[in-house]
């Protein structure tokens, strides 16, 4: 299918294209393609940004609070917009991938907010995405104003992922491949806005992998053009912005101010903001190197205070602060056990300042919630609570030494999460359990980053023990006598995917992108 508009054009392909006639519609590509005429060169701009940016650090040049910043940074005045309807109590948020069961179960799960999540959580066949936003738009007509369910809001694609379903030709004739965000986003707020508005909510978002201020604004950039195209009025918009990359911890405020006419607060994301640390050192000496990754805990001195500044960030620009995701799914026979310890998680997010947080599994929702409730009672945020005693240095943000040991037995838990997860994934499968927890990509790139920074690091277990590819090789061979196998399975192209990413010489950006190229637009 190919759509022909005064300039670009926007091609479709795929399996399905045809499938979803309501959502693939004249008019919404036609905003699509408007979308990316005005910003997809911007989002390039920005991405060579990055990688000039991940340069330096890899190369010894630290992060640092950005000089050339400091005004925005010192003036007392400005705040965020803040929530919008529907946003101002997120004490419980669960988050997920958008088809129809697990659509059902977040509706129907008590959390204020549902947190519709196109990018960890989905594998990004063209069939899941295009499916997803039928589901969300269906979803969305059967909302009635003040009928207790959660309030919808979309995590898009970051800014990195292409949709090579969809390509446009731009005005100077050249044929580029589709912005996964700016697909899902303008599919979305295209067909959904005004419904969303009329149910007494808005179009809101989760804005995922942000590594600077000038990604925000172009968010930002995004949200004033659509308000103007779709009629909204300016701020009708509303975004979190997800701080789960390494350049972005140093730059929350800078991404506040961009974004502050649309801004609802600051995410903290704890896998993917570890994976962005390890890809920043992963060259570096020995003292970047963290342990077995259930050690890296959110009360470690670096995480510790991390943590502390997008609190008190947040809350003295009058913004949300939402703390970590919990993946439990409770069906292990120490559940009880866990409960605990999940509850004692949440219970210090909400004393240390935070506004809410997010879980994974329905059956969290009211241990969650008890802990939030026993601090913010009535109020739905403790954003007042402006955290004076917050004092954040850059050395404690990159200091990650913890004292903790890698074992053979996390190096074999970070080889078999990562296979097991990409198996799954290939099948079209985002979200999965794994060990007791419902996993997305976060947890395969934490896990894959750690075997090659240990290999390449030529670290040793506790015992040790050498942490060699044969050393790794052979823990392969452990998973693969360890699962089922059925003759459908893709546990060949997930072992394969996984010498690539984790033992590769050279070190992909994100796994998600080197397994989108290879595997899932040949499977359409």
């Amino acid at each position: 299918m190919t759509l022909l508009i005064d300039s670009p054009t926007i091609e479709l392909s795929g399996a399905n294209a045809a499938d979803h006639p309501h959502i693939l519609t004249p008019d919404a590509l036609a905003f699509v393609a408007e979308l990316h005429d005005r910003f997809d060169r911007r989002r390039r701009d920005r991405l060579a940004d990055r990688l000039r940016q991940n340069f330096r650090i890899g190369n010894g040049h630290d992060p640092a609070f950005p000089d050339d910043t400091a005004h925005i940074r010192e003036d007392a005045e400005w705040q965020v917009a803040g929530p919008g309807p529907g946003l101002e109590d997120r004490r419980v948020i669960i988050s997920g991938p958008v088809d129809t069961a697990s659509t059902r179960r977040a509706l129907t799960s008590g959390a204020k907010v549902w947190l519709a999540d196109l990018e960890d959580g989905t594998s990004p066949t063209w069939r899941n995405l295009a499916g997803a936003q039928s589901t969300l738009a269906a979803a969305i007509r059967h909302q009635q104003p003040g009928d207790g369910a959660p309030t919808i809001v979309l995590r898009p694609r970051g800014w990195h992922l292409p949709e090579r379903h969809v390509r446009y030709t731009d005005r100077a004739g050249i044929r580029r491949e589709a912005s996964g965000a700016l697909v899902d986003f303008g599919l979305y707020v295209h067909h959904n806005a005004h419904a969303l508005i009329a149910a007494g909510r808005g179009p809101y978002f989760s804005l995922p992998k942000l590594e600077s201020a000038e990604e925000a604004r172009l968010w930002n950039d995004v949200f004033t053009f659509t308000e103007e195209r779709l009629g909204l009025e300016h701020g009708t918009i509303r975004a979190m912005a997800l701080i789960e990359t390494l350049p972005a911890a140093f730059e929350m405020e800078e991404i506040l101010f961009a974004l502050r006419d649309h801004c609802a607060g600051l995410t903290a994301g704890r896998w993917d903001y570890l994976f962005s640390i390890i890809r920043a050192y992963r060259g570096r000496s020995a003292r970047f190197v963290l342990p077995d990754r259930n050690e890296v805990t959110m009360s470690v001195p670096f995480l510790h205070a991390y943590t502390e500044l997008l609190v008190s960030t947040c809350h003295r620009r009058g913004a949300h602060a939402i703390g970590g995701l919990t993946t439990a799914v409770l069906d292990g026979r120490d559940a009880a056990g866990e409960l605990s310890l999940i509850t004692a998680d949440k219970r210090r997010e909400a004393e240390e300042g935070f506004d809410g947080t997010w879980v994974a599994n329905p059956r969290l929702v009211p241990a969650a919630e008890a802990e939030f409730d026993a601090v913010l009672g009535a109020n739905p945020s403790q954003r007042d609570r402006q955290r004076g005693d917050v004092e954040v240095t850059a050395q404690q943000l990159i200091d990650v030494r913890i004292g903790r040991p890698i074992t053979a037995a996390g190096v074999h838990e970070n080889v078999s999460t990562t296979i097991r997860y990409l198996e799954s994934w290939l099948r079209g499968i985002g979200s999965v359990v794994i060990d007791g927890r419902l996993e997305d990509a976060s947890i395969a790139e934490i896990s894959r980053a750690q075997v090659w920074q240990w290999v390449h690091q030529g670290q040793t277990t506790e015992d040790g023990t050498a942490i060699t590819r044969g050393f790794i090789e052979r823990s392969i061979d452990r998973v693969l006598s360890e699962v089922a196998r059925h003759p459908s399975d893709r546990f060949s192209d997930a072992v394969e995917l996984f010498r690539e990413v984790a033992l590769g010489e050279d070190f992909p950006a994100f796994l998600t992108l080197t397994a989108y190229n290879r595997y899932l637009i040949e499977s359409e």
